[in-house]
């Protein structure tokens, strides 16, 4: 029985925890055994979960980024501990998702991995493997991490530091440790990104693209979802404009939808779904809050309650809520932000440059306007066949297989 172990902050927890559990049942169910080890924030799993360090470590390691700008170079005797879980399991395929996020030292890490000649797929959710600090660059459209980083512009973003700049040493600490595991196939989750690492240090490594999906059979239209508005106090009567995310800060938009209730008539209500309480509170008139929900069914009453779903995010790599309106169908209108075109065409939504509110709201009043059952299947239909997340996930069972193959053929092992 072939044994997976992913490796990721969370467990069925977030989307990548989410997909990290999929990919895990969907081995299971093809009679592999299957483990992920995490760093914090877990919910029920059909894997086996190996709890990653202790919140003691977590918060020491916070603190020494903060002082030092040294993010992923701490957490030594948990990292230790975790390696010496993989000797006892033996897995036969490692799949990364996010190592950052103050849990592992990524170097002692990488040092056995090499050693150990273990198959490595790392599927990268973010920027942060290839740069010398941050996550994202995109809002301040640096291109340092091309050839080597310096000065970091992101000095105060995630992950924060407060007082030194080491995003030099640290980009060679992540050249050095990230190309030492030749047997290692990067999965980008959107072309964007997979043109973003054929430029950077790792672009000799192999890789493939594999989208992000979505559970179609949850997300889907649904013939009456209109009692939803009635429980957060939504007049039905109104063209609704949606945004959703798991938490809201400036990068994901919120003051764009702030700047869109002030242009958008009367006959416009927006609704938020992933607020804070302190963020509901301040919310200007004409803006509805609903506090995070995990309620798939809820979530998905009100993506088709909705006219439009507006995604104003200034970085991303490929956003799933976007596959989640359209499978609900509804059209998306986003911002021209990493991977975010990449499920969006004139048929079902508009892309709009980033911050272009006056071209957003264009976009919005068309689609209220445009006949909402044509839209509705468009929208459905654009997303069916490219990104239900079954078929995505047996991808990743494809590329396992593949691996495995070739670990027995050492000779066809190709950069």
């Amino acid at each position: 029985m072939p044994k997976l172990l992913q490796i990721n902050i969370t467990a069925n927890w977030g989307s990548h925890g989410r997909i990290a559990e999929g990919i895990g049942q969907l081995a299971i169910s093809q009679g592999w055994e299957s483990h992920i080890a995490y760093g914090r924030w877990a919910n029920a799993s059909q894997s086996h979960l190996f709890r990653i360090g202790s919140m003691t470590d977590e918060y020491l390691h916070v603190a020494a980024t903060r002082l030092t700008d040294s993010h992923g170079l701490h957490s030594r005797r948990a990292t230790q501990k975790l390696i010496g879980y993989i000797q006892g399991l033996n897995p036969d395929i490692i799949h990364l998702h996010n190592i950052h996020g103050y849990y592992l030292n990524y170097p002692l890490l990488f040092q056995f991995l090499s050693d150990a000649g273990i198959p490595v797929v790392w599927t990268l959710h973010d920027c942060w493997a290839f740069t010398g600090h941050c996550a994202h660059f995109m809002t301040v459209g640096c291109e340092r991490w091309k050839t080597k980083c310096h000065h970091c512009p992101l000095k105060r973003e995630y992950p924060q530091s407060l007082l030194l700049d080491a995003s030099a040493k640290n980009y060679e600490h992540k050249r050095k440790a990230f190309l030492s595991v030749p047997r290692t196939t990067i999965v980008t989750v959107s072309q964007w990104l997979d043109n973003m690492v054929s430029e950077s240090f790792m672009k000799t490594l192999r890789r493939q693209l594999i989208y992000n999906g979505i559970d179609m059979s949850r997300f889907c239209i649904l013939p009456d979802s209109k009692e939803v508005l009635h429980k957060y106090g939504v007049p039905s009567d109104r063209h609704i404009v949606l945004g959703v995310a798991s938490k809201w800060y400036k990068q994901k938009g919120i003051n764009d939808f702030y700047r869109l209730r002030q242009l958008l008539a009367d006959s416009f209500s927006i609704v938020l779904v992933g607020l804070n309480k302190k963020q509901v509170n301040a919310l200007p008139s004409g803006v509805i809050g609903i506090q995070r929900t995990d309620d798939v069914g809820e979530l998905a009453r009100l993506y088709n309650a909705a006219s439009v779903f507006f995604n104003p995010t200034w970085e991303d790599n490929f956003p799933t809520t976007n596959l989640e309106a359209l499978a609900c169908g509804t059209p998306v209108v986003t911002y021209r932000t990493g991977g975010c075109p990449e499920a969006v065409n004139d048929r079902n939504g508009c892309v709009v440059e980033q911050g272009d509110m006056e071209a957003a709201v264009a976009a919005i009043e068309h689609l209220c306007n445009a006949n909402r059952a044509v839209v509705r299947d468009e929208c459905r239909k654009s997303v069916v066949g490219r990104f239900d997340q079954q078929e995505r996930y047996n991808e990743y069972m494809d590329l396992y297989r593949h691996v495995l193959m070739e670990r027995t053929s050492p000779s066809n092992i190709r950069p």
